[in-house]
């Protein structure tokens, strides 16, 4: 398995069987997308939309270049570790303008993330009829001065190992409970090393800040049990802005909602999961 920390490389596929309704690819995740020994949930449901976009790109009628998975609803089933995996994606839809693919990752014999992706044309630069972006008052377009990566010093650097392959902002003032003992709000620049960000790169940020119940003290494992996705648009080539927010945190359940924008200040990925609380 190549040691490579490029997120190109990581979602990288090769076909390796398959029909027009069922296409089996070869692909991988190695240590540098985990959080701690376990690989991270965004590159797992990034790496599944790459599976369904690739498995209609050669039967689209405009050979896939315009489809992209603009919805993916995924169910994490166990934790896989960094190593080669199986993506089983099977089309069950192909529309004119959405068509829908289901997907597995699979370790050895077992399933660890079952998805279904919709895939068709996002956004582009159309100004929007109405837009909410709570992203855009709070954050500036590139990291305040000062603020360090996860990297060697950082209090998340032996937990984060997906800051190999990315560079990784997190503002540490949003990280803990809150003064005034409001809700979270996390906060967190985000890019890719030498490569622009790109659509599947967006759907990994939507997974990339610190559990929110890092506002209550729990700061252990949060196991991720269904995260959905919207895709609302492909990024800008620059810094990705992430608010990471929550409604509650119970005694077994939460729930985590990301806020992903670009440089130019679109919203570019939403997302919501419902996670387990840590026991500490």
């Amino acid at each position: 398995m190549t040691s490579s920390t490029l997120f190109t490389d990581a979602m990288t596929l090769v076909r390796v069987d398959g029909d027009e309704e069922v296409q089996t690819f070869a692909g991988a995740l190695n240590e540098h997308w985990t959080i701690g020994p376990k690989v991270h949930g965004g590159a797992m449901l990034a790496l599944c939309a790459n599976a369904a976009r690739t498995s209609l790109s050669d039967l689209s009628e405009h050979g896939g270049a315009h489809l992209q998975p603009v919805a993916v609803s995924a169910s994490y089933l166990w934790a896989p570790d960094p190593g080669p995996m199986q993506l089983v994606a099977t089309i069950r839809k192909r529309g004119r303008r959405v068509s829908l693919v289901e997907v597995e990752l699979n370790q050895g014999e077992r399933t660890a993330v079952r998805a279904v992706v919709t895939l068709a044309e996002p956004e582009h630069h159309a100004p929007p009829l109405l837009s909410v972006n709570p992203v855009v008052p709070l954050m500036t377009p590139e990291p305040p001065p000062g603020l360090e990566p996860i990297g060697p010093g950082h209090p998340m650097e032996h937990i984060v190992h997906l800051a190999h392959g990315c560079d990784i902002r997190p503002a540490l003032t949003t990280l803990g409970p809150r003064s005034d003992g409001g809700p979270p709000v996390i906060e967190m620049w985000v890019r890719p090393k030498d490569a622009a960000p790109d659509v599947l790169f967006a759907l990994l940020c939507g997974d990339v800040s610190a559990p929110v119940t890092f506002a209550v003290n729990r700061t252990g494992w949060a196991p991720t049990v269904q995260l959905t996705a919207y895709l609302r648009a492909i990024p800008a080539d620059g810094w990705l802005r992430v608010i990471c927010s929550c409604v509650q945190i119970g005694q077994d359940w939460f729930d985590e909602d990301h806020t992903v924008v670009d440089c130019e200040g679109r919203i570019v990925v939403q997302t919501r999961q419902l996670a387990m609380v840590p026991a500490r």
